[in-house]
């Protein structure tokens, strides 16, 4: 069985082509049309269409994007393209290509890419997190995404910093209307916000570990203060969900020090005498979320 994943994104719309031992057949990118829903959906399918005469067979479709699907409405909720908003995306785009389409948030996509043949392989419970322009979070039980009664499983982004200091409150305000939410503290812009503040200099998370590297002082410090709250914010998922394996990706993925360091960490803030769940970079890279999509057709969800 064909299996192709749509990777919708603001910028580039990714499809890949799997065959049943997620071998990639195909690939296919294209830019997104900006701010044309119509458009959008026209340049989807024709990445459909082109990875299916690339193959020479007709595959399933799942889709990758920002925001979910509304349980209320069926139409899609909380994507920063907003021209998706408020769409039945799913309704559209199976009539356009005239079979079913599965649709998943992009976090999702990643964690289950991770948890079928990723980082996270033969894992029962996994967690899979995105700290990059943005903090995302998608849960797989059993190889199957768990989307929740909301459709909002996995959102740990808007939580608000567990155990935070004096001097982290009332915290940064956040696009969602309120103070002190994981995303502003663990984002690329949060660590960014984070170093400038004690700094008065601009720099990036790259940069900050660059020159971290080579000693700076100040760019180790704000390194640290990063690395303890991601150990608190994954400690408070550790309690609830209790996963085997919590799967990173994302631009702050890449930086080496927090598969060692917020592990050290993590067991002061989490209710065991020790913590066995492990902490692991994306076997898949970039590449897992347009993976995640293609796999979406293996099991219901």
């Amino acid at each position: 069985m064909l299996r192709i994943g749509i990777d919708l994104g603001g910028t580039k719309i990714e499809g890949i082509a799997l065959d049943e031992q997620g071998a990639v057949l195909a690939r296919k990118r294209v830019a997104t049309p900006s701010g044309d829903y119509r458009a959008t959906l026209a340049a989807i399918a024709t990445v459909v269409s082109d990875l299916e005469q690339s193959t020479g067979e007709r595959g399933s479709v799942g889709v990758g994007t920002p925001g979910a699907l509304s349980r209320a409405s069926g139409l899609l909720k909380n994507s920063n393209s907003v021209c998706l908003n408020g769409r039945p995306l799913d309704q559209d785009l199976a009539a356009l290509l005239a079979r079913p389409v599965r649709i998943a948030n992009d976090a999702n996509c990643f964690a289950l890419s991770e948890a079928m043949d990723g980082a996270a392989t033969g894992a029962a419970v996994v967690f899979g997190v995105i700290i990059g322009t943005g903090t995302g979070g998608g849960i797989v039980v059993q190889g199957r995404v768990l989307n929740g009664a909301n459709a909002i499983a996995g959102e740990w982004g808007h939580n608000s910093l567990p155990w935070p200091r004096d001097d982290e409150r009332p915290g940064p305000a956040c696009y969602c209307g309120k103070h002190a939410c994981i995303e502003t503290f663990l984002s690329g812009p949060g660590l960014t916000r984070d170093y400038a503040a004690v700094s008065g200099q601009a720099l990036s998370a790259e940069q900050i570990a660059h020159f971290a590297a080579a000693g700076d002082a100040v760019c180790a410090a704000a390194l640290a203060r990063y690395e303890d709250r991601l150990a608190r914010a994954l400690a408070t998922v550790i309690n609830i969900l209790d996963p085997e394996v919590i799967v990173l990706g994302g631009g702050l993925s890449k930086l080496t020090g927090l598969y060692q360091n917020v592990p050290a960490l993590w067991g002061r803030y989490v209710f065991s005498d020790r913590v066995d769940t492990r902490l692991v970079p994306a076997r898949h890279g970039d590449a897992s979320g347009v993976r995640g999509a293609a796999w979406l057709w293996e099991k219901e969800l």
